[in-house]
């Protein structure tokens, strides 16, 4: 049994209980496959999330660009999969270490960064849409927005995984625009930078909303 605190711990996820999850955590588990490993997996996704983002960008709207947009969402939930699967391993599977919470962050942070830069770049440059300032800005309040949950924990207050744009939200965003693209090419240039300015928003309201709730438990009698 996983134990209460370590279950307080964890970002609460439904598909966690799903049960082909667990068959291919108990899979990777009999098969020697340690959770650190999968964590930087996950870096290894973002990447061709990432870099099928940008070079879609520099092809015409044509059938290549809609298949490096559909990588890229795979890429993307993939990445979202090792995130999961390697808190399972660790936990249900017995086989924790110690130097397990560098793996389980820095890799998140990581991929972050590649997914949201390289969407800065994946879409022609017009003066209007800011793609390019978009993307960064994402790349850099996602980080921050997880700083924010990793500074709650230091305080006392435990772990926060408040919204709207959490990770699982940025990444179903960054997936739905994706697949968008890929079915009305013409409009990604359109789609994306909307997608990054609501990701953008949405983090500077979750860091708030994170903030608000770790005061008030710090600051509580």
């Amino acid at each position: 049994m996983v134990n209460d605190q370590v279950q307080t711990n964890r970002r609460p996820l439904k598909t966690r209980n799903a049960s082909w999850a667990r068959v291919l955590a108990r899979t990777l588990t009999r098969l020697g496959v340690t959770p650190n490993s999968i964590s930087v997996a996950s870096c290894f996704f973002a990447v061709i999330a990432g870099v099928s983002l940008w070079y879609a960008g520099r092809l015409a709207p044509d059938w290549h660009g809609r298949w490096l947009l559909v990588i890229a969402a795979c890429g993307v939930q993939l990445r979202l999969l090792c995130n999961m699967i390697d808190g399972m391993v660790a936990i249900e599977g017995g086989r924790q270490t110690k130097s397990g919470e560098l793996f389980n962050e820095l890799p998140d942070r990581i991929s972050d960064a590649l997914v949201f830069i390289g969407a800065a770049y994946a879409a022609p440059s017009f003066p209007w849409t800011w793609t390019l300032e978009l993307g960064w800005a994402a790349a850099v309040l996602s980080v921050m927005t997880a700083y924010v949950r990793a500074l709650g924990v230091t305080m006392g207050a435990g772990q926060k995984f408040l919204g709207p744009m959490a990770k699982p939200h940025r990444m179903a965003a960054m997936t739905v625009a994706c697949l968008l693209g890929a079915m009305a090419p013409v409009y990604f240039s359109r789609i994306l930078p909307v997608t990054l300015g609501v990701i953008a928003a949405g983090c500077v309201v979750t860091m708030y909303r994170r903030c608000r709730q770790i005061l008030k438990e710090v600051e509580s009698p």
